[in-house]
């Protein structure tokens, strides 16, 4: 039976070919009210499938380009003066939207990122006088570039943090591209058309709280947070020296929800270790800090994560 997670990728698939895991991680963060970090080189239709998400599910969407002299106002809004009247009026920015992209995030100055993760935690904005609330649903996907490294502003650890999931997009297959470029270089692109109500998103989300986690799987998602924290309790000596810092409490908070999501999304009633290994990367990639030495040697946190992953006994 076709469910709506089904119809709505169904849509998506309309104007972007293959990259599933990126659909995937972009419905369970949105059902989940968290928001999404993408990083992957130009071209990968990172705007594309969250511009067509925004209209399969039939919400706002707005574009905000980051750039070094962005200004919170450009992103929140802010108090203009009207001589006519003597008064000041609001005008409200890019933020009051469904669903935002943040475009490269990494190149606009700490001030605005700090603004946008600020209104993602507390779902308000304040401008002059006056605070907003954020209407729901409200949901962030943040792009950064890993091409330029001249003229960007790293995240600090702390606000990266406040990401559900952090997605790196390769490439797509050779078949993949060659149908991408027959698309459009014939303009064979299908209309989207929204396919489920504010309400079904509201009762899906509930639908998702919903699903079981036994006790065991319980315990192995904390084990496996708990491993990145102490690794030599779990005989991990040899990476010990690598992790300066490990997963934060909200990588427990995060894994328990979209864990959840993950089975709802294979139309299962209760979550196994499969689909928290699915998972484990995305949610713990930019959450645990390495030393210089793993830099120096080349290690990823990626490399970390699976390492823990073999560690740690499956129930």
């Amino acid at each position: 039976m076709e469910t709506k997670f089904d119809s709505i990728k169904k849509e998506v698939a309309k104007v972007v070919v293959g990259q599933e895991k990126m659909i995937d991680s972009l419905l369970i963060a949105f059902f989940c009210e968290g928001h999404i970090l993408i990083e992957g080189v130009p071209g990968l239709a990172k705007t594309t499938t969250v511009n067509a998400l925004a209209k399969a599910l039939g919400l706002s969407f707005k574009r905000a380009q980051f750039t070094p002299d962005l200004l919170p106002a450009d992103i929140l809004g802010a108090e203009i003066y009207d001589p006519k009247n003597n008064t000041f009026k609001i005008k409200k920015g890019p933020i009051f939207t469904n669903l935002l992209l943040a475009d490269e995030i990494n190149r606009a100055p700490a001030k605005v990122q700090s603004a946008l993760l600020e209104v993602m935690q507390e779902k308000q904005v304040t401008l002059g006088d006056t605070t907003f609330k954020i209407e729901k649903p409200f949901f962030v996907m943040a792009t950064q570039n890993p091409v330029e490294q001249e003229g960007v502003y790293q995240l600090p650890e702390a606000q990266l943090d406040r990401f559900m999931l952090k997605l790196v997009v390769s490439y797509n297959s050779k078949e993949e591209e060659l149908e991408i470029a027959r698309r459009i270089s014939s303009g064979n692109f299908e209309e989207i058309r929204p396919v489920i109500t504010k309400e079904e998103i509201e009762e899906i989300k509930e639908q998702i709280k919903a699903v079981h986690i036994d006790p065991e799987v319980e315990e192995y998602m904390i084990e496996l947070v708990n491993a990145t924290r102490y690794p030599s309790q779990y005989g991990l000596e040899e990476i010990e020296h690598f992790i300066q810092f490990g997963a934060s409490p909200r990588v427990s908070i995060d894994m328990f929800k979209a864990v959840k999501a993950m089975a709802y999304l294979r139309k299962k009633e209760f979550v196994t270790p499969v689909d928290v290994a699915y998972l484990a990367n995305e949610i713990m990639r930019h959450r645990i800090v390495l030393t210089y030495e793993a830099e120096a040697e080349g290690i990823t946190t990626d490399e970390i994560i699976q390492k823990v992953l073999e560690a740690v006994e499956i129930p």
